[in-house]
């Protein structure tokens, strides 16, 4: 298997791409965030570790799962609850503390890769509710078979809810995915998001908010 592996630290890039090799997997390690977005479809594997000197690994991981669902397992030494939650919302397929057990490693990276292929497959591309369809792909919106010109941040938020239609989203997870660490100094700004993004489906109804906890697209 080819594993791309994010880490900054050369002593633990170097034990982990020695066990990765005996266990016949192919690493390619970089050091940077930028790095990831460059390599990731060359590998079959993500490890990700979230301190990287040029950025925060889980924006990283955000910007990653834009454009691809390649299996990501979080390696890092953050194990604070917050930081966990977040990484699993961002899509990550584990979420594993430093110090690890590599046997322990080699377990999760069989589990993940053994789910990755059904993942793919079962992976929401367009999402259609009445007459409004979401192509999260190719980040594109039709009312009515027209289409609708979004803000980036207004197509974000759209497509965090739609992947989960008709499921009720927390407003933390919605702030969380489109800004990530910096959505405390963004919170209002979501509502007024929303506000436009309602305003230029046309369907109010469809884009339900729900008091004191989150929102909804769809039944």
């Amino acid at each position: 298997m080819q594993i791309l592996l994010a880490e900054d630290d050369d002593g633990v890039a170097a034990a982990l791409v020695e066990v990765l090799y005996d266990h016949d997997h192919d690493t390619r390690r970089v050091r940077h965030g930028k790095d990831v977005l460059t390599y990731h479809r060359s590998a079959d594997l993500l490890l990700l570790d979230l301190g990287l000197p040029d950025a925060d690994g889980l924006d990283v991981l955000r910007e990653l799962r834009a454009v691809s669902h390649l299996p990501v397992v979080v390696l890092t030494a953050r194990g604070d609850e917050r930081s966990v939650v977040r990484g699993l919302r961002l899509g990550a397929d584990d979420y594993v503390v430093k110090p690890v057990r590599l046997t322990e490693l080699l377990a999760r990276i069989e589990a993940v890769t053994r789910r990755s292929p059904a993942r793919a497959a079962a992976a929401v591309r367009t999402v259609c509710v009445g007459d409004v369809e979401v192509d999260l792909s190719a980040r594109r919106v039709r009312v009515d078979g027209v289409e609708v010109e979004l803000t980036t941040k207004e197509f974000d938020i759209l497509a965090v809810l739609a992947a989960r239609t008709g499921t009720a989203v927390s407003r933390e997870q919605v702030l969380d995915e489109v800004w990530g660490h910096a959505h405390h100094a963004v919170s209002r700004s979501l509502d007024v998001h929303l506000t436009q993004l309602r305003a230029k489906l046309r369907r109010p109804e469809l884009l339900t908010t729900i008091r004191g906890f989150g929102y909804r697209f769809g039944d």
